[in-house]
């Protein structure tokens, strides 16, 4: 009796051990589009639609790479209707522009230029990847709303 309940107990082991080297071990089948979970400090979370999502931003992560000095000077931007226009950005905060309301003034904010011009509109250039792009917001909204148009960006020239 004891010989058979050994041959049974060696099986289950190595049943069960084969089990757990399986390299491609089957996951739950995806059901519906890609999320993401975050799982915040006091335990509660949210998911959100990938498809929904735009970009995930850290704030405050770490030390801005990207100082005043980086920004200095003069830009060429598309103005959103397939022209180009040039913003010029001073060591003083102050910003000017070759279209509309040519004055503004500006600062860093984390990795981006912040510029607000005096006829209320705002833009932000941003270096994505190994190149910029201008982010124009209209009237009445923040940089953290959807911009009215987002353009190529590029430094033609240095400190002014």
């Amino acid at each position: 009796m004891r010989n058979p309940v050994k041959i049974v107990w060696a099986l289950a082991i190595f049943a069960l051990a084969a089990y757990a080297a399986n390299p491609n071990p089957q996951s739950a089948p995806q059901n519906g589009p890609t999320s993401i979970m975050i799982v915040f400090k006091d335990g509660h979370q949210e998911s959100f639609l990938m498809a929904d999502v735009a970009r995930i931003e850290f704030r405050n992560a770490g030390a801005s790479t990207l100082g005043p000095d980086y920004f200095l000077g003069k830009w060429e931007a598309g103005d959103g209707s397939g022209g180009t226009f040039f913003v010029t950005l001073e060591p003083n905060g102050e910003a000017s522009k070759s279209i509309g309301a040519s004055h503004g003034i500006w600062t860093v904010v984390g990795d981006e230029a912040r510029i607000s011009w005096d006829d209320g509109w705002h833009d932000a250039i941003r270096k994505i990847g190994d190149k910029h792009e201008k982010f124009a917001f209209a009237p009445g909204t923040t940089f953290d709303n959807k911009p009215e148009n987002v353009t190529d960006a590029r430094k033609v020239e240095s400190n002014p």
